[in-house]
């Protein structure tokens, strides 16, 4: 995505199901989990590059034992830092200690982040400052073991207000109204009246200490996660570690977040991407589990799991753009995905084109657009091959005409390269566009000038900044005939409400077509009826069942928005000719027919806070307010 933004999170799970000594004896180290949690960290750190965090719970160790540990960082290299000093406290502890190093009992009296239940983080911050409070997990803490609480997420609730409303009724203060307070004071005040709720069920029967040990084994984790979650609006796969070392991971009802998990009689996993499962635990992918939504994933105490039906699901709508960008795209279906994205769009580029490809040439921009470029490739290839068999069939007379044909292959480049490891969007804005133009560069003399056209695929056009002020100048500077810049996305016309930094109306170059194309056909009266209608709606507090917005974007087709889009992103003295081609959002669920999550691209949001946040930033864009909308 060359208008790269931020977005999801990455969240991971591991709970040792054997005793302590068993991973020491079998794996001959001490710090097996904390190997294991490294990889699947790392192969989720295209999740998140802001911050990470850690955090470690140990299984009935004595009393006046620690038994949380956690580190967080927002380091530039934040995963390093953390697991850095991991190893550094091991060294330390064991410096005059060596003959203990295959020693459980004395490692986990002695020693931190040996324990068994592992929960990692890797945080993108879609809002609020980049400081190390705000990274995950938090801690709610207790001087009661089975109050603690770990969390850690990919989430954002679009209810906040209501949320804050409700601890504030519950007799709560809660120290700041975000969704990750929120969501953890909820969570934490249900667990404190689970315990209390065991308590007097047990308190005349039996005494403490053993009495806190009953406690433990009979508090109800599904009751208490549906009496928590069940006011929830938003896409989440969150986590939770109590302080006895259950654990537990719930999905929206919509299967908005991805989660998946492996288990085996060694260890329960859980991450955001299967490839991360993957790498780390060398298992087939089949073997790997997607989070049923609105289900929770509990281990307890002992290590036994199971999935649980909390919430009622909701029709399927997990996110369209981890398929198209934010997941890696070495898990086998995302390839393959990739590749029909761009396959499906050939049609709409042979018509761009004008079907003459010997004076046209295919390449892509940034590097994540790679799959769908080569899928791009195979269907001008299939295209090829039936013209081939075209010809023959029809008979071709003379053997020069016969060499041309079969021998015709598409030209393919590489036009513009990314020279420096460098992301743009963490650059301030202001110093943005400079650091765009440094971080490009362009390879010269294989255009033919102004003969050829030049057709670049990128994974998505969210705001068209990065094309209008840093990469079609470089283009034009190759002195091509014509541009063709090919979304292998649709128009990204709605804000994001579930976790990505998509949430005001004039970033996205979409709807800034759509002000143009109504004031140039005198239709703002429109805007003015979707204002009146969202202030009133958001005025009454019932902003949940309609996005008004949509109507500003039904009076033209696909097509006209895309070519006033070309007009917007078009930068100052550029000489080539200039097109932008979509995806058309029918392709996109042919080739992501299980992830039909497209609120982006349609405003069909998967729940009813979504239809609030659009109209809300919608009110924002016309007020000329630069706030969040959520």
């Amino acid at each position: 995505m060359s208008d790269a933004i931020k977005h999801e999170c990455g969240i991971a799970l591991i709970r040792l199901r054997k005793p302590y000594q068993y991973y020491i004896d079998k794996y001959e180290t001490p710090l097996y989990a904390v190997h294991k949690l490294s990889v699947m960290m790392e192969k989720q750190v295209n999740r998140g590059q802001d911050g990470a965090g850690v955090a470690n719970i140990k299984i009935d160790v004595p009393p006046g034992k620690r038994y949380i540990s956690r580190y967080r960082s927002v380091e530039p290299q934040p995963l390093t830092d953390i697991f850095s000093k991991i190893h550094k406290k091991f060294r330390k502890g064991l410096k005059n200690n060596r003959d203990h190093v295959n020693d459980a009992k004395w490692l986990q009296e002695n020693l931190a982040f040996t324990g068994e239940v592992w929960l990692g983080h890797l945080r993108y911050g879609t809002h609020g400052s980049n400081e190390v409070e705000n990274c995950h997990p938090m801690l709610r803490q207790s001087n009661w073991r089975s109050r603690n609480l770990v969390m850690a997420g990919n989430f954002n609730m679009t209810n906040v207000d209501e949320l804050f409303g409700k601890l504030v009724s519950l007799g709560q203060h809660p120290k700041e109204k975000v969704d990750t307070v929120t969501v953890m004071e909820k969570i934490g005040h249900f667990l404190d009246e689970e315990n209390q709720r065991v308590f007097e069920r047990f308190k005349g029967i039996y005494e403490n200490p053993t009495l806190s040990d009953v406690i433990e084994d009979n508090i109800d984790l599904p009751r208490l996660l549906y009496r928590s979650c069940r006011d929830f609006d938003g896409g989440y796969a969150m986590c939770g570690l109590t302080g006895y070392g259950a654990s537990f991971v719930i999905r929206d009802p919509a299967g908005i977040r991805p989660a998946f998990y492996y288990a085996d009689d060694e260890v329960v996993v859980v991450a955001s991407e299967k490839q991360a499962i993957k790498a780390a635990f060398n298992v087939d992918y089949d073997q790997i589990t997607e989070i049923t939504p609105g289900s929770a994933l509990i281990v307890d105490k002992n290590g036994e799991y199971n999935e649980f039906p909390i919430l009622p699901r909701l029709e399927k709508r997990s996110c369209s753009f981890e398929r198209i960008y934010f997941s890696r795209g070495t898990d086998p279906d995302i390839y393959n995905e990739r590749k029909q994205l761009g396959k499906l769009l050939i049609p709409q580029i042979l018509k761009e084109v004008n079907y003459d490809l010997e004076n046209t040439i295919f390449s892509y921009i940034p590097n994540t657009a790679e799959t769908a470029f080569l899928g791009m490739i195979e269907g001008l290839e299939e295209y090829l091959a039936k013209k081939r068999k075209q010809a023959i069939m029809e008979g071709i007379l003379f053997e020069a005409d016969l060499e041309k044909v079969l021998s015709f292959r598409p030209r393919i480049e590489k036009l513009v390269t990314k020279d420096v490891k460098s992301r743009t969007f963490i650059t301030a804005d202001a110093l943005r566009d400079d650091m765009v133009s440094s971080v490009y560069d362009t390879t010269f003399e294989v255009v033919r000038k102004n003969v050829d056209t030049v057709v670049i695929i990128d994974d998505s056009i969210v705001r068209g900044t990065t094309l209008e002020k840093s990469i079609l100048t470089m283009l034009d500077r190759l002195k091509p005939k014509k541009i063709v810049v090919v979304s292998s996305a649709p128009q990204i016309r709605f804000p994001d409400c579930y976790g990505i930094d998509m949430s005001r109306m004039k970033d996205f170059v979409a709807y800034r077509a759509v002000l143009k194309l109504l004031e140039e056909r005198d239709m703002e009266y429109l805007l003015e009826d979707a204002y009146t209608q969202s202030v009133t709606a958001l005025a009454t507090k019932n902003p949940y069942h309609t996005n008004y917005v949509k109507a500003l974007y039904e009076p033209f087709t696909d097509e006209e928005i895309s070519q006033k889009i070309a007009e917007i992103v078009r930068p100052k003295g550029l000489n080539a000719e200039l097109s932008v081609v979509f995806q058309t959002v029918e392709n996109l669920h042919k080739a992501c027919p299980g992830h039909l999550g497209d609120w982006y691209f349609t405003g069909n949001y998967p729940t009813q806070g979504g239809n609030k946040v659009v109209n809300k930033a919608f009110t924002n864009s016309y007020e000329g307010k630069l706030e969040r909308a959520y």
